[in-house]
């Protein structure tokens, strides 16, 4: 039994709405940055990294401050409107090569503890402490946990009405993305959008394990409080249909010190090798892997040596850790060793033959991407998935939708 609830959202004003959101604030590089702090005065960037010049100079206590200020400052300048009263949203994103239609509201604290919400990924107890100070000291959110449900013909055929209707914003961006909001404030609406996910056992976060676990820690803190507001979080609930899961995949340093041909004969212990030399090659179904190493691509087919895997073992990016990256290339911590990088999947091939070539890396791996099925049964069976295994999509606009506390 899944509990969502409306909230009083703030959102920017219709007429804004397209100079205010933007990309995650990692997304930027630091000329994008610059750029858009200096022509765009309704840039939400300028509320999430304030004093953009002098952010290497304060404290974090005082950068989250400013955060509150600023966002203070676009609320009084009317940039910023809150709902009258607690609202669902149905919102569309449309991309180049794809569509994703999905619920936004508040998902339970008690539903995390309990597991009705289930996670596939491990958290970093820094980041989660750092952005549940982030969320005290500036007592907003806007930056949702993506959350995924099963197929639904009811709430697909609801969800098919509302877009019906005129959208509450419809615009563009620069990235050649098309947004559409819907907003739901009808009682029946409401309580039958939420009977519907009381019939839901269990959901399952795709993306924003540490935003939920930092709602999780600041509720912990200040229950005592009795501020309501902390016994949610915000979330974009998507249909397991909608959501789209790349790969990430690995490029590192070094060879370990082993000769290129000798490193291929330790590979061809667990793989079958084709090489395909100038062919743009990626793994074409699950057991397959791509290798570009010295100039050439290969085709790496994994001899399965297991009748009965577990879950994890039988897990494309655990594959390549446990017969590759940890015994032979010498990586044990994925998250922090400087040797390896990750590229998301959705980027092209080319783009790992480009930073090898260049010389700073020797060797790059292309996963095949999981599947919903795969993210589900760890969740089930409360096993985690290596770092950086999976790049969901959609990815929601930061300043679209504010969650205060």
């Amino acid at each position: 039994m899944s509990k969502i609830i409306p909230f009083k959202a703030v959102r920017p004003t219709a007429d804004k709405v397209g100079l205010v959101t933007c990309r995650n604030y990692d997304d930027y590089s630091s000329a994008e940055l610059a750029a858009w702090l200096s022509f765009n005065p309704y840039s939400f960037l300028h509320v999430i990294h304030p004093a953009y010049v002098h952010s290497q100079k304060i404290t974090l206590d005082k950068r989250f401050k400013g955060v509150a200020h600023k966002y203070q400052d676009f609320k009084n300048d009317g940039v910023f409107v809150e709902e009258e009263k607690p609202v669902f949203f149905v919102y569309e994103i449309q991309t180049k090569t794809n569509s994703f239609t999905g619920i936004v509201a508040g998902t339970s604290i008690d539903d995390y503890k309990n597991n009705i919400i289930k996670k596939h990924e491990d958290t970093l107890q820094y980041r989660v402490e750092l952005f549940k100070d982030y969320l005290y000291q500036t007592g907003f959110n806007t930056e949702p946990v993506l959350i995924t449900y099963p197929d639904n013909s009811l709430i697909n055929q609801w969800i098919a009405e509302k877009k019906k209707n005129v959208p509450l914003y419809n615009y563009a961006t620069t990235n050649k993305e098309k947004h559409q909001l819907w907003k739901i404030d009808n009682e029946e609406d409401i309580q039958w959008l939420q009977q519907q996910f009381e019939q839901i056992p269990e959901l399952y976060i795709a993306d924003g394990h540490h935003r939920s676990a930092s709602a999780e820690l600041l509720h912990d803190e200040f229950k005592a409080e009795g501020n309501e507001k902390l016994n949610y979080f915000m979330s974009f609930l998507i249909a397991e249909s909608e959501i789209k899961i790349y790969e990430f995949n690995r490029i590192i340093r070094d060879l370990n010190g082993f000769e290129i041909n000798d490193f291929l004969a330790q590979l061809e212990e667990h793989f079958i090798i084709k090489n395909k030399e100038q062919e743009l090659w990626k793994p074409q179904s699950k057991f397959e892997f791509g290798m570009y190493l010295d100039g050439n691509f290969y085709a790496l087919f994994y001899k399965l040596e297991n009748n009965n895997p577990s879950i994890l073992e039988n897990l494309d990016a655990q594959i390549l850790y446990d017969k590759v990256l940890h015994p032979l290339l010498g990586i044990e911590d994925l998250r922090n060793d400087e040797r390896i990088e990750y590229i998301p999947g959705k980027q092209s091939v080319l783009t790992i033959k480009e930073l090898i070539d260049e010389g700073e890396f020797e060797v790059g791996f292309m996963l095949y991407p999981s599947d919903i099925s795969e993210i589900k049964a760890l969740a089930d069976n409360n096993l985690i998935m290596p770092p950086k295994s999976t790049y969901i999509e959609p990815k929601f606009r930061s300043g679209l939708m504010v969650y205060e506390l």
